[in-house]
């Protein structure tokens, strides 16, 4: 039987031990790490010889003390070393929580974003919290939102439902991004009795006229399953991995589908996805076992 002195020693060191991994979750990997994801895949349908490289960002939550205007330039030049063929952003630049010692604004993240560097260009979709934090916009149900705004002044390319073709080496592709899939807050206030989406899929891959390959950029990954095979790969973020992630589950995703699109390369019946973890922290300042991260894939 435990003595009362051993007791004592086991709680105290249970305690220290939950102290010291709160303060991981809460201070260490939100605000210290960085890792680099990498992903090298050649999708169904790829051109062969055409060797492309993406870097991509997700969900930077701008607000400080957890992702400041400083925090992004550092990313971004980190990213600009990555030497990415084409650079892009999936997404929630806004902040998405109340615990924040200063919100950053657009004007700020924005020109942090400028900095950003690729031979093919730096293009962008834009996220829920983006919508949703821009009253104006839910107001009028659609337009531009100010995110919207603020990449376009920087010099940043903004899909809503578009499609463009680009080019490597004589090689073409087709890029697409979709407007987001929870724009639209429910309320009497802006006389809507559900969360509505902007997204087109099909809209947006109906201006792709030839068979080249198509990557989607798609906020949420919920999406997924209506993505026909014609889409070379999609890419999403919104879920941070879930924040929290063990032993390869996350028990809390902002997804219908649970954990089935939480994080990583995910191969669904030939297609394929890839979920950014993100770099910023949605509702609470917490992540452990899902630091944030840039993304790298390798194409073909």
């Amino acid at each position: 039987m435990i003595s009362r002195r051993g007791f004592l020693k086991l709680m105290g060191g249970s305690f220290a031990g939950l102290m010291a991994l709160g303060g991981y979750a809460f201070a260490y990997e939100p605000l210290a790490r960085l890792a680099i994801s990498r992903y090298r895949l050649t999708p169904p349908g790829w051109t062969p010889g055409l060797k492309l490289r993406l870097v991509a960002l997700a969900d930077f939550h701008a607000c400080e003390p957890w992702m400041s205007k400083d925090r992004i330039a550092s990313i971004c030049a980190r990213a600009n070393e990555l030497e990415g063929d084409i650079t892009l952003l999936l997404g929630d630049y806004a902040a998405g929580m109340n615990m924040v010692t200063r919100y950053v604004h657009s004007s700020e993240w924005s020109k942090a974003l400028a900095t950003l560097k690729a031979p093919l260009g730096v293009h962008a979709i834009m996220g829920n919290h983006d919508w949703w934090e821009d009253r104006t916009a839910q107001m009028n149900g659609g337009g531009d939102t100010f995110g919207h705004r603020a990449l376009a002044e920087a010099g940043i390319s903004v899909y809503s439902n578009r499609a463009v073709r680009l080019e490597k080496d004589g090689y073409g592709f087709w890029l697409a991004g979709l407007e987001d899939q929870l724009a639209l807050l429910p309320g009497r206030k802006w006389d809507r009795s559900r969360m509505q989406g902007l997204d087109d899929l099909d809209g947006t891959l109906a201006q792709v006229s030839d068979d080249l390959p198509v990557i989607l950029l798609a906020h949420e990954p919920d999406i997924f399953p209506r993505v026909p095979e014609r889409v070379s790969l999609t890419l999403s973020g919104h879920t941070h991995g879930g924040q929290i992630r063990l032993l390869g589950y996350s028990p809390m995703v902002p997804s219908r589908y649970g954990d089935r699109y939480a994080y990583g390369h995910i191969l669904e019946n030939g297609r394929n996805i890839i979920v950014s973890g993100g770099l910023g922290c949605s509702i609470a300042p917490v992540r452990f076992g899902v630091p944030p991260e840039i993304v790298v894939i390798d194409l073909g």
